[in-house]
């Protein structure tokens, strides 16, 4: 982090947006920073990273699981300024059809305190999907 914070990774991300706090490495796969640029020229919409990569202490302190994708680098939970979490999970299925995990977590009546609804996306080798 401390070398390569600002250095651009696509046109629209940088390494600090996929970074754990309280850590100087940054584990990053080239094929999710591919997957959220397309999802940013899909939309032309700002996309907010909330988590990127995690340590494995910053894993457990937000009650991730032990075989999270975000431990390897290969998973972001994020938004699309003004875009409705099913819509962006809907355009995520087009870009892994047949693999890759997609969770789907709204800001609807059953979860009020959440700031903002989520998407997580990860390119793990097998397809998994949820809605939580």
């Amino acid at each position: 982090m401390s070398r390569d914070s600002t250095r651009q990774l696509s046109p629209n991300f940088k390494v600090r947006e996929f970074a754990c706090k309280g850590s100087d490495v940054v584990l990053l796969d080239d094929e999710l920073v591919v997957l959220l640029q397309c999802i940013r020229e899909h939309f032309g919409k700002p996309v907010y990273i909330t988590s990127g990569y995690r340590t494995a202490a910053h894993n457990a302190a937000v009650g991730g699981s032990k075989s999270s994708q975000h431990l390897l680098g290969r998973a972001a939970d994020f938004y699309v300024e003004g875009m409705d979490v099913a819509t962006v999970a809907a355009y995520a299925e087009t870009l892994l059809p047949a693999r890759g995990g997609i969770g789907r977590y709204p800001k609807d009546a059953a979860h009020p305190k959440r700031r903002t609804g989520w998407v997580h996306i990860d390119t793990r080798a097998g397809k998994s999907r949820w809605k939580m």
